[in-house]
C-alpha cells in the first residue's frame, strides 16, 4: 500500500510547488493526451543561476518517481547526453541527495531536489564524475568547458 504514500506525498508537493516555487524553475505532473495527471512523473524545468555559466539556459528534467517514494529519491535526469560532469550519458544526475545510500532522506522535498541541480549545474562535484569528457574538461581546460556551457544554454532558451 506504499503506493498511496507515494502518490498522497506527491499530491501535498504539488500543491505546496503551486503556492511556493523558485522564480524561472519549472516542475509539474505530467498529464496524458487524455488529460489525466500521472502524479509518478514530473516534467520540469531548471534555470540557469545568474551570473552563472549556465545563466540564460532552461534546462528540462524529469523526475520519476517509484512506488517506494519518500523512502527512495526519484530519479532525475537530463535529455541524454547532457554535457555536465555529473550526468550520465543516459541524462540521470549523479547527486548525493538522490542517492538512497548517501543523502537522501524520506523529507527532501521537489523545491529542495531542483534548487539542489541548479547549484550542481555551476558547482560540479569532479570526484564523483559521471560523465568523463566534461570532468576533465572542467578540471584541465576551462575555457573549452565554459565554451560548452555557454552553447548549452543557447540551446536551452527560455520557454515560450
Amino acid at each position: 500500500m506504499s503506493g498511496g504514500i507515494a502518490r498522497g506525498r506527491l499530491a501535498e508537493e504539488r500543491k505546496s510547488w503551486r503556492k511556493n516555487h523558485p522564480h524561472g524553475f519549472v516542475a509539474k505532473p505530467e498529464t496524458s493526451p487524455d488529460g489525466t495527471v500521472n502524479l509518478m512523473v514530473w516534467r520540469c524545468v531548471i534555470p540557469g543561476k545568474s551570473g552563472t555559466d549556465w545563466e540564460g539556459g532552461y534546462y528540462p528534467l524529469t523526475m520519476h518517481f517509484s512506488e517506494d517514494y519518500p523512502g527512495k529519491p526519484p530519479e532525475c535526469k537530463f535529455p541524454p547526453n547532457f554535457f555536465h560532469p555529473n550526468v550520465y550519458s543516459s541524462g540521470s544526475v549523479c547527486l548525493s541527495i538522490l542517492n538512497e545510500a548517501l543523502g537522501w532522506r524520506p523529507s527532501i522535498t521537489v523545491k529542495q531536489i531542483l534548487v539542489g541541480i541548479q547549484d550542481l549545474l555551476d558547482k560540479p562535484n569532479p570526484d564523483s564524475a559521471a560523465h568523463p569528457y566534461s570532468n576533465q574538461l572542467f578540471l584541465k581546460q576551462r575555457d573549452e568547458y565554459k565554451k560548452q556551457v555557454c552553447q548549452l544554454a543557447k540551446r536551452y532558451p527560455a520557454p515560450a
